[in-house]
């Protein structure tokens, strides 16, 4: 499963970050996203504009006071 961590990035280098590596999947691969924030403006995003995004099997949970992991899967 790929997988990427941005909290190290400046905010304005996430979401286009993890477009181009939601982009560079195959059908059927989920990326796992380590962030310091629940990302559901980026859910939403996705979900607007990202036709193979599966909105419906997104996972995201909490593990820390500034982590979070989220599984965007791709249709």
């Amino acid at each position: 499963m790929p997988e990427i961590d941005v909290r190290d990035l400046p905010p304005k280098e996430r979401h286009p970050k993890i477009m181009d590596a939601f982009a560079a999947m195959d059908s059927g691969e989920t990326l796992r996203l380590i962030n310091d924030h629940e990302p559901k403006p980026l859910f939403y995003e996705m979900q607007a504009e990202v036709e193979a995004f599966d909105a419906d099997n997104y996972t995201s949970r909490r593990e820390g006071v500034e982590k979070f992991v989220a599984e965007f899967p791709k249709q």
